[in-house]
């Protein structure tokens, strides 16, 4: 093989073979083929594009970089979900133990948070004691004892996925589709799961802000889960607003218990039945999506959706007692409002720049050595269509510094656009591919 000839057919909009994909990802994983090479290669990808073999090549030669969890040994069907992310995306921590309490094997490694999107990592370490960094053996041992663990992806885990992403990050090639599909799916499938919903988020608060391009990401990541033969599902989400109330780590945790424990109805709600209604429906527990969301609100109803989310948080070394009694948690030393300055409806969200102001506040970080305050973040007392009353409180925000409180203060209002005549609630689910 010669890596000078790839790069030149790929540059010249030719398709590659499977045996040259693997030699690219093989020698650069193994430190045999330079970055400045590498670089040239996924420039010519993000021009040139990918087609629907090269994608699943491309997938498979990242997955087979490492190891691929075997969980054969534990009876019965795996099923994870993806989201794109989003601001306020917390449903995963809803789902997996409503997954799990269904009789489904929720195998589930999730990252941190990237930019303005929140991660499922940070949400769930900011539950003390909960470790998101699991061998794994105690990976397979926790997910045996309850159905369900959320971990963060190792060292064995798709290394290649981990080399190209930073190198992408740096060389402007992060917006391709097929880059994207790789890197998601090659992770996903290590996991050792059966089958995969996926949730990917369109709108101001996504990385696939039109409905176009988050359609062609989801025919993507379907048509690569289906060449492993993996029963799959995709959803296009609404994500032009928080999802839920709750933005920041400990509140997003909050809510999650909220909604486990049936005090939270809304869009959180809904989209979290949906998802885990279509694992419950993959995983064979049920003969329709519709009766997966039933099944769903019953396991919530019941206690037994709450029940094994408590088990999760215990089996992982979390402290349970502040999930039963989440009121306990420390407090944010400062709390600030957002007032409306006028009567009207909300018109629309900047839901970027939401969550650019939970960041800033402390809910994520700018640089890589940044320590996330747990506590920080935004309440939103309200939705897209609803009306608000002058004087009346929009949004509440947590930190630890008034500095910060203050700066993020007196830009909130403009992120907000108001309207004197009602307006159209964005549709939740805009669209499902299967």
């Amino acid at each position: 093989m010669n890596t000078v000839e790839i790069i030149r057919k790929k540059r010249d909009g030719k398709n590659l073979e499977e045996n040259e994909i693997d030699f690219l990802i093989s020698s650069y994983t193994k430190n045999k083929i330079p970055d400045y090479q590498f670089s040239a290669f996924l420039m010519a990808a993000f021009l040139n594009g990918m087609n629907k073999e090269e994608t699943s090549s491309l997938t498979k030669a990242m997955l087979y970089s490492g190891k691929v969890i075997n969980l054969k040994s534990i009876p019965g069907v795996k099923i994870d979900k993806h989201s794109t992310g989003g601001v306020g995306d917390k449903t995963s921590l809803i789902l997996a133990p409503i997954a799990a309490a269904a009789g489904i094997n929720v195998p589930m490694i999730s990252g941190r948070g990237l930019g303005h999107s929140g991660g499922t990592l940070d949400k769930l370490e900011s539950i003390p004691g909960f470790r998101t960094d699991l061998n794994l053996a105690d990976y397979k041992r926790v997910i045996k004892k309850c159905g369900a663990v959320l971990i963060g992806q190792t060292k064995d885990i798709a290394p290649a996925d981990k080399l190209i992403y930073s190198l992408r990050d740096v060389t402007a090639t992060v917006e391709s589709i097929p880059l994207i599909t790789a890197s998601i799916m090659s992770k996903k499938l290590a996991e050792g799961i059966d089958g995969l919903v996926l949730d990917v988020k369109t709108g101001s608060g996504a990385f696939m802000k039109k409905l176009e391009d988050a359609e062609m990401l989801a025919q993507s990541l379907l048509d690569t889960a289906k060449s492993f033969d993996k029963k799959v599902i995709a959803f296009i989400t609404d994500m032009n607003q928080p999802l839920g109330n709750y933005i920041g780590n400990w509140l997003e945790v909050y809510e999650s218990i909220k909604v486990l424990q049936g005090e939270v109805k809304g869009d959180l709600l809904e989209l979290s039945k949906t998802l885990s209604g279509a694992m419950i429906f993959l995983g064979g527990k049920a003969s329709s999506i519709e009766e997966g969301k039933e099944i769903s609100q019953e396991l919530i109803d019941n206690g037994k959706a709450f029940e094994k989310f408590l088990e999760i948080v215990k089996l992982q070394g979390g402290n349970v007692k502040l999930i039963e009694q989440p009121e306990k948690y420390p407090k944010a030393k400062v709390v600030d409002k957002v007032i409306s300055k006028e009567d009207g409806y909300i018109k629309s969200i900047d839901n970027f720049k939401i969550g650019m102001a939970a960041l800033e506040l402390g809910a994520g970080r700018k640089t890589k050595e940044d320590k996330i305050d747990f506590k920080a973040g935004i309440i939103f007392k309200k939705k897209i269509g609803d009306f608000v009353k002058k004087g009346e409180i929009i949004a509440e925000m947590y930190s630890s510094s008034e500095a910060k409180s203050k700066n993020v203060k007196s830009i909130f209002y403009s992120f907000l656009e108001f309207s004197k005549e009602k307006v159209t609630i964005p549709e939740l689910i805009k669209d499902i591919i299967n």
